[in-house]
């Protein structure tokens, strides 16, 4: 009786102390491993990538990230870390890789892309959040949309 109680106490010692520091990390600045700059995009950029990227990132993205990546999404209110605009510097300084690295391995509320989309799905929205990125001028998607 006495070993039970003491391994449901370092059961429930390890759950709070997983809880909690999952849940800190999550607050932390989101950095890519450095391995993650060294990736780069083995597909070609053709006419389509861009408007596949959006297809992509208004399914699974646009909800929380907003249409343009300005965090005004219908359920980031909801969310316990808001996503950062993707017109910040520490958003546009990050490289490809990193950004891919984000996309593939999730983090917190942001879920992982790694299974659910392909490798060429997930660079497509790589270049997608890129051309966002820009002024709405300077973007370069051909079915853009002012909104």
């Amino acid at each position: 009786m006495i070993k039970l109680k003491y391994i449901f106490l370092v059961i429930c010692t390890a759950v709070f102390a997983l809880s909690f520091n999952t849940k800190y990390n999550s607050q932390q600045p989101w950095k890519a491993p450095p391995f993650a700059d060294t990736l780069v995009n083995p597909f070609l950029i053709e006419p389509l990538t861009l408007p596949q990227g959006e297809e992509i990132y208004t399914i699974y993205c646009a909800s929380c990230h907003g249409r343009q990546g300005k965090a005004d999404g219908i359920a980031s209110s909801n969310l316990k870390v808001k996503p950062m605009t993707f017109q910040n510097r520490k958003v546009t300084e990050q490289t490809n890789g990193a950004i891919f690295w984000k996309i593939r391995e999730g983090r917190g509320e942001m879920p992982s892309f790694k299974e659910l989309l392909s490798e060429e799905q997930k660079w497509q929205m790589v270049e997608y959040v890129r051309d966002i990125s820009k002024p709405f001028d300077e973007q370069m998607n051909p079915l853009k949309v002012k909104l």
